[in-house]
């Protein structure tokens, strides 16, 4: 018996060096990539709470195109510069697919703009693109949205009498009230119970979802969705959010003037109705309600949490908070609140929020993608349906464009003549056809948000600035800041 045990495990340890050993040509014409495990694929060489390290440790070897296998999942990684640009710009026809997310499913079910198949987020995305236009998003009405908002959040940070405050649902609430006012026609009290209930929501769904047991859902669907786990959570307070826009949807549907749409949910409604005999359409009611998630789940967490991060490290960095206030001060004053035309004279501030998300890196690995078809890439071929993960990391991390990448320097974004420096390495919206939906007004918004703040207030805290922790906890897929206290004290005016 003992020999017949020791014989198994033999053969089993021969059969299992063999499958890990690396195997540059056996994917044929895929890029290469470490050997993967029958059912396991590559997870035994991924660290779980870094994928990011992971990867760029595989890169090192293969390159910056390689194959792995995340559990039964095939994915393609990109890395570099010139490797993302090519893929999701050069072949953005090719690269524009996106997967579903297992977690999500029993929910999305497809519909959304986000994660649903080409016809139908075309179809959508160009409904909510033509929506925003008619309601001003990314024009002056927009601006005075959030001209208005960061009024409110300056006078709300008067109310603290420069006392320490944890920013982060303050954050949140300033950038979920600009996609509510479109989405849902109207803004929120900060003290709005419904409305930090729905904000707990959106954080819950967000950290529930990069948990070890979601993202194991998301390796093996088929079975472990009949598990109990944090992927359960998700669901249940999807649901919650989604029965608070049902609620929306009955009271617009109730008041609804077809002549003067109020809002997103107005306009979809009037579209609804206009193609309701269609069978075919894809403006019903679950797509409404989906897209309506998704709009307003993106435009609190990213922004948000942008503003977060930004304020940690001008905290880290004073002399860098000292410098845009001085801009801010020759160029706007303290007498008008600033407007976005100013951004074009100020290019050290400009170039300072550039580097926050440069830095800050929120989203290292970026939204995975799917190509549509076959499709040659750098002499390889990416079979129909493989998920590529742009890892967006290692462009905003990448030496050929930022000297010195692993330091904040604004002077990153800055010429010889300190003038703004654009860089065709910075995405933290994503590049191509699958640009972020609100990149143009979440960049208003971080602007106006942040010269408002510094405009008013000088930061301060407990600690030295060489003590504040600016480390990342990741998430996942995301790079969230620790929690921190931070005091806003009125500055002297004039």
């Amino acid at each position: 018996m003992e020999l017949s045990v020791f014989l198994l495990l033999t053969v089993f340890t021969g059969l299992l060096l063999l499958l890990t050993r690396d195997h540059p040509k056996t994917h044929g014409c895929l890029p290469p990539g470490p050997r993967p495990l029958p059912f396991l694929g590559n997870l035994l060489q991924i660290n779980r709470n870094s994928l990011l390290k992971s990867f760029l440790k595989i890169r090192e070897k293969y390159g910056d195109v390689f194959t792995l296998y995340l559990g039964p999942r095939r994915v393609v990684i990109l890395c570099g510069t010139e490797t993302i640009r090519e893929a999701l710009v050069d072949q953005g026809d090719a690269f524009f697919g996106r997967s579903n997310i297992a977690v999500m499913d029993p929910v999305h079910q497809e519909y959304g703009s986000n994660f649903s198949n080409y016809a139908r987020w075309k179809n959508t995305r160009k409904f909510v693109l033509a929506t925003m236009r008619d309601f001003g998003m990314g024009m002056q009405s927009t601006e005075k949205r959030i001209q208005e908002e960061a009024q409110c959040l300056v006078e709300e940070l008067r109310k603290t009498n420069g006392s320490l405050q944890d920013p982060t649902f303050l954050f949140q609430s300033v950038s979920a009230n600009i996609i509510c006012s479109f989405i849902f026609g109207k803004r929120f009290s900060y003290q709005d119970p419904e409305f930090l209930r729905l904000l707990g929501l959106i954080l819950h769904i967000f950290e529930d979802m990069c948990s070890f047991s979601s993202q194991m859902c998301e390796l093996f669907p088929g079975f472990l969705k009949y598990f109990p786990g944090s992927h359960r959570k998700v669901i249940k307070n999807m649901h919650e959010i989604i029965a608070f826009i049902s609620r929306s949807v009955e009271n617009h549907r109730e008041t609804l003037d077809y002549t003067a749409p109020r809002d997103f949910i107005d306009t979809f409604l009037i579209r609804m109705d206009k193609e309701k005999s269609d069978p075919n359409t894809d403006f019903h009611q679950n797509q409404l309600f989906i897209t309506v998630f998704l709009l307003f789940f993106a435009g609190t967490e990213t922004t948000g949490t942008t503003l977060t991060s930004a304020f940690l490290l001008m905290l880290k960095y004073p002399h860098v908070a000292e410098k845009v206030q001085k801009e801010i001060d020759q160029v706007i004053g303290s007498h008008r609140a600033p407007t976005f035309n100013d951004r074009t004279r100020m290019p050290y501030t400009d170039a300072v929020i550039h580097e926050i998300q440069r830095f800050w890196d929120l989203a290292p690995i970026g939204v995975p993608h799917k190509v549509t078809k076959d499709t040659q890439f750098r002499g390889y071929v990416i079979p129909e349906g493989t998920e590529v993960f742009p890892v967006l990391n290692t462009a905003h991390y990448d030496p050929h464009y930022f000297k010195n990448p692993e330091t904040f320097n604004p002077e990153h974004f800055l010429d010889a003549n300190g003038a703004f420096k654009k860089s065709d390495a910075f995405m933290p919206f994503s590049i191509g056809k699958r640009i972020c939906l609100g990149e143009g007004m979440a960049r208003v918004e971080l602007f106006l948000f942040f010269t408002n703040i510094l405009q008013n207030f000088t930061l301060a805290t407990t600690k030295d600035p060489k003590d504040v922790d600016i480390t990342p906890i990741n998430f996942g897929t995301s790079n969230i800041p620790p929690l921190y206290k931070i005091r806003f004290l009125p500055r002297n005016e004039d």
